[in-house]
C-alpha cells in the first residue's frame, strides 16, 4: 500500500465555541426543581442530606432517565446549622456545614483560612459573613465553563420575587482571578446587567453572592438574600426574618439548603448556558494525477501477483471511498468516509478536506 506524508502546509487547527444550555436535552430554563426522597438521606451527621441535596430535571424515583442538573449546599465556617459528627470533646462545630464552607474556600482560596467575603458600599469594607449557600452545576452539565451572561435566576417567597444575574456586562467582562477561574458578583438584574447603579444593592450586607464561572458554581450570601425575601412570618414585632434565614443553632439538623431549594422551586425561573471549546483539525489531502490510479482491493491480484482484469492495466479507473489517517509507523488511526465515491485515474486529480473535531 502506497502512502503520501501530509506537510505542515496540508494542516490547518481551528477551534470554535459552543454554546447550549446546560440543563439536559438543551432545555433553555429549568423551571420544575425535582429531588430524591429515596437517594437524600438525613438520617445521621454525615448522611449525604446533610451535605447537599441533588436537584434533577425529572422525578428519580419514578423515572430512570432522570438526570443530576445541580446540587445545593449550606456552609457555615463554625459548624452550625448541622449536627456534630461525634459528641466527643474537641469535635464540637465538626458538622457537614462546616466541611461545605472548608471545602469551598479550599477551591475558591486555596486554604482554609480565608473567609468568603461580600463587596461593601465604598464607604464600608467588605462583609464577611459566617455562612454561605452554594449551588454546584453538575460537572457534566457545563463543559469547558458556564457562559456570562447568561445566567438568569429567581428566588422567592410568596409574592416577593428576586431576580438575580452576574454582573459581566455591567462590569465589561472584567473579573477578579481565584482558584477557582474568574469570580465575578452576583447582582439584582438579567443577562449579565446589573439593576441599579451599585454592586452593594443590600445596605450592611454586601453583595447577592459571587459567581465561579469556569468551576461551575455559585455561592450566594444569605445575609443579603435575607433583606429581600422576607419569610412567612415575624416570630416578634422587633425580629426580621427571612425565607433564607440560617437556623445556626449548633449541633442541629437545620437541613438550611432545603430553604433555598424552596426559594429556587418558588421562582421557578433558571437559566444558564454552558460554554464548549471545539478544536478541528483539517487535514487536506491532495491526490496527484499519477497517484491511487489502482485499487487496493487483494482480490484483483492473483496468486502469482498478475491482474486478473485486463482492462485494469493501459487505461485503469477506480473509485475512492475512504481516506485513512497512519502514523509513522503505518498504524491506522482514524478513518474518514466519503459520502460518495470520487472517480480517479490518471487524467484526474482530487483534493479531499478531512476533519477531526476533539
Amino acid at each position: 500500500m502506497a502512502f503520501t506524508r501530509y506537510t505542515d502546509s496540508d494542516i490547518v487547527v481551528s477551534t470554535n465555541k459552543l454554546v447550549t444550555s446546560t440543563w439536559t436535552n438543551n432545555t433553555n430554563n429549568l423551571r420544575i426543581n425535582q429531588t430524591s426522597s429515596l437517594l437524600t438521606s438525613f438520617s445521621s451527621a454525615t448522611s449525604s442530606g446533610q451535605f447537599f441535596i441533588n436537584v434533577y430535571n425529572l422525578e428519580p424515583d419514578t423515572n430512570d432517565t432522570a438526570e443530576v442538573q445541580y446540587a445545593l449546599a449550606y456552609g457555615n465556617k463554625l459548624g452550625s446549622g448541622s449536627p456534630d459528627f461525634t459528641n466527643d470533646t474537641g469535635s464540637f462545630g465538626l458538622g457537614a456545614s462546616r466541611t461545605i464552607y472548608n471545602q469551598y474556600r479550599q477551591l475558591v482560596f486555596g486554604d482554609e483560612n480565608q473567609n468568603f467575603s461580600f463587596p461593601g458600599d465604598g464607604s464600608t469594607n467588605a462583609y464577611s459573613p459566617d455562612d454561605i449557600y452554594v449551588i454546584n452545576i453538575n460537572r457534566s452539565r457545563y463543559k469547558n465553563n458556564l457562559k456570562t451572561s447568561t445566567l438568569n435566576l429567581t428566588l422567592a417567597s410568596g409574592s416577593t420575587k428576586l431576580h438575580l444575574t452576574d454582573d459581566s456586562v455591567t462590569s465589561t467582562g472584567s473579573a477578579q482571578i481565584t482558584n477557582a477561574g474568574r469570580q465575578f458578583n452576583i447582582v439584582s438584574g438579567s443577562s449579565g446587567t446589573r439593576l441599579g447603579s451599585s454592586t452593594i444593592q443590600v445596605t450592611n450586607s454586601g453583595s447577592y453572592g459571587l459567581y465561579y464561572p469556569d468551576s461551575g458554581f455559585i455561592v450566594l450570601n444569605p445575609a443579603a438574600l435575607d433583606h429581600h425575601l422576607v419569610g412567612p412570618s415575624f416570630p416578634t414585632s422587633s425580629q426580621y426574618w427571612g425565607a433564607l434565614t440560617p437556623n445556626t443553632t449548633a449541633n442541629t439538623a437545620a437541613n438550611n439548603h432545603q430553604k433555598l431549594l424552596n426559594a429556587i422551586h418558588s421562582g421557578s425561573s433558571f437559566t444558564v448556558d454552558s460554554e464548549e471549546k471545539i478544536s478541528s483539525k483539517y487535514y487536506f489531502t491532495r491526490i496527484k494525477n499519477f497517484e491511487f490510479n489502482f485499487t487496493s482491493n487483494p482480490s484483483f491480484i492473483d496468486s502469482s501477483g498478475n491482474l486478473r482484469y485486463g482492462s485494469m492495466e493501459s487505461n485503469p479507473k477506480v473509485y475512492i471511498t475512504t481516506v485513512g489517517l497512519y502514523n509513522d509507523n503505518n498504524e491506522l488511526l482514524a478513518v474518514a468516509k466519503l459520502s460518495q465515491p470520487i472517480a480517479k485515474d490518471f487524467s484526474k486529480e482530487a483534493l479531499i478536506r478531512v476533519k477531526l473535531d476533539y
